[in-house]
């Protein structure tokens, strides 16, 4: 195939694993390099070989820092990538303590695995461990929003707020005159922390999220929030919260100070039990201290809008260990925010079983995933080797997510200059894919394709 050519590695079938391969005249850039998560026929794909050799790669774009969109970089590195990886300040800082995290992680399943003998593999290994994560961290090169950076061999990439995370970006790559814009993940109009996404520019294909893309959110009811955790609380019940570290812990906690505040749940203590989650919240600090352009006005104000008022810091295993049974009413937010590895599964392993506890899902469960199974009813879990009952009540809160809904992806396409010659959706369940894909093609009247995994496609 010859031209330019767009190669769907990854978030085409599925809604995990971004990484859209882009090559011209022997040319080759990386936009966005994630894991796959969730069944397992997606997950070893992530131990497959690249799919081209890693070292004739020019260099990566990230969007921003979650695991599904940078989480593959350190793997990368280990097959052979040295090039630049460009990302947004605040995208460089995140996804250092994510990666760091992930990899601490993956040797830690793999100590799991090996003591546990339940790997398919022999000696259970890590796909990548901290040296590789460590690698992967020396190569990215922080790049400023809204101006166009140089890549190598003639290609330029801008970034653009996109409202999802701190740092996100949607990036447009530009080479010989031709626009190509990767949406990563694009926030809502009613983040809490930060300000929505910037409008698109006119370009030649854009390429789409569609996580929510057959759904629109209701807003948050703060009001059955409160009576759930004081509820909870009156049974003398554990609330336990899985969130991701990065940014969701940030918005959760800043609803609990809220209902706090007013008055709708009792004081009691919050405990934080991620050993990347106070990193994390440190680079919102400082980004509320800078005054970041990205951060809602209302946020930059006297005061931690992250405290409920008995706010606790869990950073050793032993005092995680001791929140397991913590014998009094309290909140636990703990990562990861599908329950696919991290502390949490030891929270859950021991308060799934109370039938005094409540487990509230704050956001998009990947199908596959233990969180998913809990949404889905689940009466048992396998956690570690080992089925665990399924006794506590469990709630889902989608209004925690941090993904633009339907109607806000329309909206956003909608305000480009001009249509763009072809949309692609990825990134997203086959009905949500198929239905945004139908919405942009009726309401909008524009060409809308989703993409097959390893699809390759002539952009011009």
């Amino acid at each position: 195939m010859t031209g330019a050519v767009l190669t769907f590695l990854g978030a085409a079938g599925t809604v995990t694993g971004s990484k859209f391969l882009y090559e011209e005249e022997g040319q080759r850039y990386l936009a966005d390099c994630g894991m796959f998560q969730g069944e397992a026929v997606w997950r070893r794909r992530n131990w497959d070989d690249f799919p081209i050799a890693p070292d004739t790669l020019r260099a990566v774009v990230l969007t921003h820092a979650h695991l599904d969109h940078c989480g593959y970089l350190p793997a990368l590195v280990r097959q052979g990538f040295r090039g630049p990886v460009i990302c947004s300040e605040s995208t460089a800082a995140v996804a250092a303590i994510v990666l760091r995290d992930a990899a601490h992680l993956q040797e830690e399943d793999a100590v799991h695995a090996r003591a546990g003998g339940y790997s398919r593999h022999d000696p259970p290994l890590p796909l990548f461990d901290t040296a590789d994560a460590e690698r992967a961290i020396a190569l990215f090169r922080p790049a400023a929003t809204d101006e166009r950076t140089h890549l190598p061999a003639g290609a330029t990439v801008s970034l653009h707020r996109a409202g999802h995370i701190l740092g996100s970006t949607f990036a447009v790559l530009e080479r010989h005159g031709h626009r190509l814009l990767i949406s990563g993940d694009l926030g809502r109009q009613t983040h809490p922390l930060l300000l929505p996404p910037v409008a698109p520019p006119a370009v030649d294909t854009i390429v789409i999220e569609s996580t929510y893309g057959n759904r629109k959110h209701a807003p948050l009811d703060r009001e059955r929030l409160g009576r759930l955790i004081t509820a909870t609380a009156h049974r003398d019940g554990v609330t336990l919260i899985p969130a991701f570290a990065v940014d969701r812990t940030a918005i959760v906690l800043h609803t609990l100070a809220g209902l706090a505040r007013d008055g709708l749940i009792p004081r009691m203590p919050v405990y934080v039990d991620s050993p990347m989650a106070p990193a994390a919240l440190d680079v919102y600090r400082i980004a509320i201290e800078e005054k970041s352009p990205e951060l809602r006005a209302d946020l930059i104000s006297d005061g931690d809008p992250f405290d409920p008022g008995d706010l606790r810091l869990v950073h050793s295993a032993e005092e995680s260990q001791r929140i397991n049974n913590p014998g009094h009413p309290c909140i636990i937010v703990s990562a990861s925010g599908m329950a696919t590895g991290g502390r949490v599964l030891h929270h859950l392993r021991h308060q799934l079983p109370d039938p005094r506890n409540t487990v509230l899902l704050t956001g998009f469960q990947v199908p596959g995933t233990r969180g998913r199974s809990l949404l889905d009813g689940a009466r048992s879990v396998k956690i570690h080797g080992r089925y665990v009952p399924v006794r506590a009540h469990v709630l889902d809160l989608p209004e925690f997510s941090a993904h633009a809904d339907s109607d806000e992806l329309i909206s956003w396409l909608a305000s480009a200059p001009e249509p763009p010659e072809t949309v692609y959706v990825v990134h997203g369940e086959p009905d949500a894919r198929q239905t945004l894909v139908e919405r942009i093609s009726i309401e909008l009247d524009w060409l809308a394709v989703a993409p097959q995994h390893l699809e390759r496609v002539r952009l011009w």
